[in-house]
């Protein structure tokens, strides 16, 4: 150890010099992270003290209690963090502040050199965070005194520019007390309500006291850290009321902790309310990542899938490779993986509390089904695992009631090699109208839809455990003989005559008219060919105010020969044929109105004005 008996001026190294110009004037993007900085570093030596407690018998001033004070002085225009850590000896100071040594500068500087970037690119963990008091102070103090009894009551000062000194100050605590003199820009930083926010922000869950001016400011615990076993209903209330700003409680609790393949400590809330469902807009992000206890970000864009915006809570890693000012974190595949481990743990945990209780469920289901939807939209490797959440009726459940993917699996019949869907308005809606009578009548189960969205769903997921999803409304659905089909139906050739006259009649309206095994009662149906929009699309489209890139719709109008309404229209096209091709655009209408195709119903109004018309004249 060297002692000082009169001030010693020593100039910083190069490299120094460098890295202090870019902490100073480019590395940081918002100035108070300097805070969170140096009041890390102080929890650091803490802990550092704590340590060496366990293992040093002859500590210096070691009746000190491990805290971090930090005082503002709004009149001298100074901020001062002081902790009771671990404390520096003359040679430890020059090597950590002064040289490249052990402050991590050397590292950092080859890094530079070797890369030729800009060097908020390319730092990593080099610990020079105490350097970022410059971006606010034309001169930094630090005294302090280090746990070693022999170690010197000791004051380090500089501008950040010209050098620094290093000279006793008798009457030293053992640990660093850091006094900044801020610059004429940055006197808010001697504000305490200003420090009391930033800390707030950043700094609330460090593991030691944080007393500023003589007053605790962090008093919530990091309870995502405990084990499950120590942390009450009340204590997770109350640490998801402070952390999502909230009134209500969770209605949802998941507590996850790993150490492999990352050490993650994470706590997720599900809200009580969807605020998105009241019109207030996206919600943002509400998951904040943490490293060590100390936040990283609290809206972090990329961590969690967009669809997960509706979580609160707290994800803690200390794998995290930060860079220098710790608000980027330089390996994004990381943070990725990170986010992976925790959303497929997230969703193994709704699926079990969908199993364990389903009326609970059902209620989350209820408000948030739509972020679900979303995700299975969106999130392409986890898209079946989320389809497995979702819920909907069907045609073999009650009203109201529901089922899901896996129950519908379970039930499908031998031989059935698809998932049959409708999605329409209502229940009424499907039922009532001519798509499901030919599954039903053959016992095949079939998904009810509801929203515009289910469309984007459905064709995302494209199939569950290997059954792919299909639309009644398809052309391409293969179906076998109905069982015992009532009525006689048209001759084949009298059947196909019709088929090609309503083509004729009908025109670029449909691509195709042809007979079919489908229906049961129902006179005709309009089916789908691949590419054509289905209807949800063209309603988003027509929402979208882009209806003049929409053509009418060319469907593939398949007729039940066996249907009265079909055998007097075959007799009819050479009775009267103006009246059957009246009934000829009406049926295309009317299967138009079934699957939703209809953009414009004047045309339809009109038409059956007419054939009202002929049926008085007939009557």
């Amino acid at each position: 150890m060297s002692n000082t008996t009169a001030p010693e001026h020593k100039e910083f190294q190069a490299e120094v010099k460098q890295l202090l110009d870019i902490v100073i004037h480019s590395l940081y993007t918002d100035r108070e992270i300097f805070v969170r900085e140096l009041v890390s570093n102080a929890a650091d030596a803490l802990e550092k003290l704590r340590h060496t407690q366990l293992t040093e018998r002859n500590i210096f001033d070691d009746k000190q209690p491990l805290e971090i004070n930090i005082t503002t002085d709004d009149t001298a225009k100074t901020l001062t963090i002081a902790d009771y850590g671990i404390g520096m000896t003359h040679d430890e100071l020059v090597e950590n502040l002064g040289t490249i040594a052990h402050s991590g500068s050397k590292a950092f500087m080859q890094a530079l050199k070797s890369s030729g970037k800009d060097g908020t690119q390319l730092i990593g963990q080099f610990g020079v965070g105490f350097y970022s008091a410059f971006m606010v102070a034309h001169e930094v103090k630090v005294y302090t005194h280090s746990w070693r009894p022999e170690g010197g009551h000791l004051c380090w000062t500089s501008d950040g520019a010209t050098g620094y000194t290093i000279e006793e100050a008798e009457g030293q605590s053992r640990g660093c007390r850091i006094v900044m003199h801020l610059k004429e820009d940055a006197h808010d930083f001697a504000n305490a309500a200003t420090i009391k926010r930033i800390l707030a922000k950043y700094s609330n869950f460090v593991g030691f006291p944080i007393n500023l001016n003589g007053e605790r400011v962090n008093n919530v615990e990091a309870v995502w850290l405990k084990n499950k076993s120590e942390v009450t209903e009340e204590q997770y209330k109350e640490f998801y009321r402070f952390q999502a700003n909230a009134f209500d409680d969770p209605r949802y609790t998941f507590h996850f902790n790993a150490d492999a393949p990352l050490v993650i400590n994470s706590l997720l809330f599900v809200p009580t309310q969807n605020m998105e469902m009241y019109g207030m807009g996206q919600m943002e992000a509400g998951v904040s990542l943490y490293c060590k206890k100390v936040l990283i970000d609290d809206k972090p864009k990329k961590l969690l899938p967009e669809w997960l915006r509706f979580l609160r809570g707290v994800i803690d890693s200390e794998d995290l490779p930060l860079n220098i000012s710790r608000e980027t974190m330089q390996d994004s595949a990381l943070v990725r993986k990170l986010g992976e481990v925790v959303e497929k743990r997230f969703l193994k945990f709704l699926d079990k509390e969908a199993t364990d209780n389903a009326e609970k469920y059902a209620e989350f289901y209820g408000s948030f089904a739509r972020f679900l939807k979303e995700g299975v939209a969106t999130d392409f490797d986890n898209r079946e695992a989320i389809a497995k959440l979702l819920r909907f009726e069907s045609s073999m459940t009650e009203p109201g009631k529901t089922t899901n993917f896996t129950e519908y699996v379970s039930r499908m019949k031998d031989g059935q090699k698809a998932i049959y869907y409708q999605i329409a308005p209502s229940r009424a809606a499907i039922e009532n109208g001519p798509y499901v009578e030919a599954f039903k009548a053959r016992g095949y189960e079939v998904i009810y839809l509801y929203e515009q969205i289910d469309d984007y769903v459905v064709n995302a997921l494209r199939e569950f455990d290997k059954k792919s999803l299909q639309s009644v409304s398809s052309d391409k659905v293969e179906l076998d003989d109905a069982p015992a089909a009532e009525g006689e139906a048209l001759a084949e050739d009298a059947a196909t005559k019709l088929c090609d006259w309503l083509k004729d009649k009908l025109g670029k309206r449909v691509e195709n008219v042809r007979t079919g095994k489908r229906l049961v009662s129902s006179p005709a149906i309009a089916l789908l060919p691949e590419g054509e929009l289905t209807p949800q699309m063209r309603q988003m489209m027509r929402a979208l105010k882009k209806d003049d890139e929409m053509s009418a719709p060319e469907v593939i109008l398949e007729i039940n020969t066996r249907s009265g309404l079909i055998k007097n229209l075959a007799n009819l096209t050479d009775k009267n044929a103006d009246v059957a091709s009246l009934i000829a655009e009406q049926l295309l209408d009317n299967s138009l109105l079934s699957a939703g195709l209809i953009d414009d119903p004047q045309p339809v109004v009109a038409r059956s004005m007419k054939l009202l018309e002929a049926l008085a004249e007939k009557a």
